[in-house]
């Protein structure tokens, strides 16, 4: 409430939840005959089954939960064991139950409401009734425990609405409201003594229980009725909702008791029909429904979604008159066009209205409808019932905006003044109504369809037509403003590409089922994206011309858009409230891009909801082809080209260097050990005291320790000595590559002969390091270890005829890899040093 955001999403349930209701710890939710329990807000803990007819009623009771189902059966269930502890049956004729209360202090005491107006007084733990009282004969709507004990007020069907203490079974007051039904009450609990109603019209009425009468009533709270309503325990707030999809939170503060909002979250109260992001971050949707109002909603945070209103024909009476009576409302609107280049300037977004001649203009920045109605100059005294607006666009500089009538007239306006700046065409542009305008990026032309089947082309400045082309009847266009594409809906539910600059159909798409509702490009270009009343929407590739996404929804998709940064396609459905938000996959992971078969079957997919899908991917098996799987770089291309290997340059570039880099870390001088003291300090036998002085450590042994006794051989050695026999040296290469410099140099100090190793041994490694050289791979390891072993054994190489004879053959080998490698680097770098010459 502080907010009015959003704290917790849960996971949703097969079906609309019909009844809601909350104690302390779980929220119960109920969906045709079945109850669940949600905890922390998110998952399902408890479900409750045994009700044979839908449940219209709960009420949480302690360690117990009730419902009543519209064949009148209560059901009374404990809420941990999920049993049930008590089933009552009411017969309908002579008590059917329509409302259920606890009274506060009523110890296993419910109270219940009935459509005959009378009400009982059960006693659930022995299952007795304990008292009837006979009503006003009108059906009970509503109950509601006042701050008083005993004390409750009772809705009625009439509109009236009774104080009734049940301890007595006397009236302690009766108001009565006009509007129809009592819907809802609350009471105030900060010390004022006053009683909130409300109606199906929307209306709240609040009554002054000390003074008995009305204190004010609070007219078009919402414009549906008032379905739920409750003061906020000790704090002058109220907060409402109704069928409008509106929750508002009101303040009591001001003189006359009446209500002002504070907060209000709302969206449309009945379905959109037509969305657009507005501007180029990607973070708005514009979005106008059939209540007549044009909204915005963030994709980033609710906190930043506005209404901009409803359309008016006069504003000053429109709010004289107030929602109810206003006739000066305009219809929904059907299509709108909005740039942001002047939007702080001027107006940014006109928009046409059902079956209605003038355009309208509206200010996002205000968010309120504009000051410009745009309409033909011979209609401004009568306006034609026949004819109306049916497409409009607006430049990309945001000066002028292009409406085209039923009429098949083209007219241009500019958006700062509101001026007529004349029309297409003799008369008019086409013979039959204008399906589509679009002009280009850059005010050079504009695109006119027509029913009659004729796509044209003008100038847009001189009004002149350029060029005309025949196509079968087209429903909608749509032009990618960058790169020049139009897409065409055709009335045979297929769809045209057109491209501008040579004005030839350069794709045709056929797969549609029913009419094309909307159509909307990617930022790139690369894709057109169509919905349709066959409750499809699906991708269609423009270079390769194939369909490479399908998917089925419940409900078709009346309208598309996609953002401008390419994250998220979101769309509007048919008899749905909401804007769902379809995310980009291929922004995220490795999606193939494959065309999909001709026989190709889509799968519904749910739509998205607010809260986080685990378990479903919804990309089917169909994805899961070869060119999905990661590709793993194999260790090496070509027998023939020299591969480094993938090792940081700390394992092998400094190993020639090590000596100097353990005499530079090399601390200043040896730390020393602490001398510590005995804890009794022995004294020297005698008349007089004395302590013995401590002794000298004797530091005469030796710490060099012959290793020829006790060397043992280390895995490298071992490893060395077996590929001597077998030829195979990829273990001890392995080893080495896991191995740290020093260590490296440690190994390699200790293949001579007076290091524990033997000639053999070193024979052996020379092999390896050949072996590394003609498979050319790990090359920069091969130069590294040999260099270092060459430092290290240099006296005995020089020595023993069997290495040298190794080594000699390894200089050979060397060389030729090197002389290969140096020529390729000789090359590119005369390219590269031709190049910057070249191009100076």
């Amino acid at each position: 409430v502080n907010k009015l955001g959003l704290v917790a999403v849960s996971n949703d349930l097969p079906q609309d939840i019909t009844c809601l209701a909350a104690d302390r710890m779980l929220i119960f939710a109920s969906y045709n005959n079945v109850l669940h329990a949600f905890a922390r807000n998110k998952e399902v803990v408890h479900t409750y089954e045994g009700h044979k007819a839908r449940i219209h009623l709960l009420q949480p009771f302690g360690d117990h939960v009730i419902s009543v189902d519209v064949d009148n059966v209560l059901i009374v269930w404990n809420i941990q064991s999920e049993e049930q502890y008590l089933q009552v049956d009411f017969d309908k004729t002579t008590f059917a139950v329509s409302a259920v209360l606890h009274p506060s202090t009523y110890l296993n005491k419910i109270l219940l409401g009935s459509e005959q107006g009378s009400m009982q007084l059960w006693n659930i733990k022995s299952n007795k009734l304990l008292y009837s009282f006979p009503g006003w004969h009108s059906a009970v709507t509503t109950l509601e425990q006042a701050p008083a004990v005993d004390v409750i007020a009772v809705g009625l069907v009439s509109g009236h609405i009774i104080v009734h203490n049940i301890k007595f079974d006397e009236t302690l007051m009766k108001f009565q409201q006009d509007w129809g039904p009592i819907t809802a009450i609350s009471f105030r609990t900060d010390g004022h003594p006053v009683m909130a109603a409300g109606s199906p019209v929307g209306h709240i009425a609040l009554w002054d229980l000390e003074e008995k009468k009305i204190l004010c009533q609070m007219q078009d709270a919402h414009s549906t009725a008032v379905a739920g309503m409750s003061f906020v325990p000790g704090e002058p707030l109220l907060i409402t909702n109704g069928a409008d999809n509106a929750i508002r939170v009101w303040i009591f503060d001001g003189p006359g008791g009446t209500g002002r909002v504070l907060r209000s979250r709302m969206g449309h109260s009945a379905p959109p029909t037509k969305i657009r992001y507005h501007g180029q971050n990607g973070e708005q949707i514009l979005s106008a429904g059939q209540d007549g109002t044009l909204q915005s909603f963030s994709t980033v945070h609710e906190k930043f979604n506005k209404s901009l209103g409803r359309g008016s024909i006069n504003k000053k009476k429109s709010k004289k008159k107030g929602l109810k009576l206003d006739t000066m409302a305009l219809p929904p609107i059907t299509l709108f066009a909005s740039e942001i280049a002047h939007q702080s300037d001027w107006d940014g977004i006109v928009a046409c209205h059902q079956g209605y001649i003038t355009c309208t203009t509206w200010n996002y920045q205000k968010t309120s409808m504009g000051a410009h109605k745009l309409r033909p100059e011979e209609f401004g005294k009568h306006k034609p019932i026949d004819i109306y607006a049916t497409a409009v666009d607006i430049t990309s500089c945001g000066n002028f905006a292009v409406v085209g009538l039923s009429t098949g007239r083209v007219d241009v306006y500019n958006m700062q003044s509101g001026i007529h700046r004349g029309c297409y065409g003799k008369e008019r542009a086409h013979e039959g109504a204008i399906r589509g305008v679009a002009v280009d990026g850059l005010n050079q032309l504009i695109i006119t369809a027509g029913s009659e089947g004729l796509i044209k082309f003008w100038k847009f400045k001189t009004k002149d037509l350029v060029y005309c082309t025949e196509l079968s009847s087209p429903s909608g266009i749509l032009l990618h403003r960058d790169s020049g594409i139009l897409g065409i809906a055709f009335d045979d539910f297929s769809i045209g590409v057109l491209d501008i600059e040579t004005r030839k159909i350069v794709r045709t798409f056929s797969g549609h089922h029913g009419r094309v509702n909307d159509m909307t490009f990617s930022p790139d270009g690369r894709w057109l994206i169509t919905s349709s009343m066959d409750c499809t929407i699906k991708t269609w590739d423009l270079p390769s011309g194939c369909l490479i996404d399908c998917f089925l929804v419940d409900s078709a998709a009346v309208s598309l858009t996609m953002s401008p940064t390419g994250d998220f396609l979101a769309s509007t459905h048919v008899d749905d409230l909401g804007i769902y938000l379809w995310s980009n996959r291929s922004l995220y992971s490795l999606v193939s891009l494959r065309p999909l078969p001709a026989d190709y079957e889509p799968s519904v997919v749910t739509l998205p909801s607010t809260c986080p899908v685990q378990d479903v991917d919804v990309s089917g098996d169909e994805e899961t082809c070869d060119e999905m799987i990661e590709y793993v770089s194999p260790e090496q291309l070509g027998e023939q080209l020299v591969t480094l290997s993938s090792l940081p340059e700390s394992r092998w570039k400094n190993l020639l260097s090590l000596d100097v880099i353990k005499k530079k870390n090399k601390p200043r001088e040896p730390p020393k050990v602490p001398k510590s003291a005995p804890f009794f300090i022995p004294t020297v036998p005698g008349l007089t005291p004395r302590y013995i002085a401590p002794e000298e450590e004797n530091d005469t042994q030796s710490k060099v320790v012959n290793l020829g006794v006790l060397a043992q051989k280390s895995d490298f050695c071992i490893l060395l000595e077996e590929a001597l026999s077998t030829n195979e040296y990829t273990a001890p290469l392995n080893l080495l590559k896991t191995l740290g410099p020093s260590h490296i140099e440690i190994e390699l100090r200790g293949l001579a002969p007076e290091g524990g190793g033997s000639v053999e041994v070193m024979r052996s490694f020379l092999r390896m390091i050949g072996m590394m050289l003609n498979k050319k791979y790990n090359f920069e390891l091969a130069q590294a270890y040999l260099a270092l072993f060459l430092k290290l054994h240099l006296k005995v190489l020089s020595s023993e005829p069997n290495l040298l004879e190794e080594a000699s053959s390894l200089s050979t080998q060397l060389e030729e890899t090197w002389i290969h490698l140096q020529t390729l680097f000789n090359q590119s770098l005369c390219v590269l040093t031709y190049m910057k010459s070249a191009l100076l």
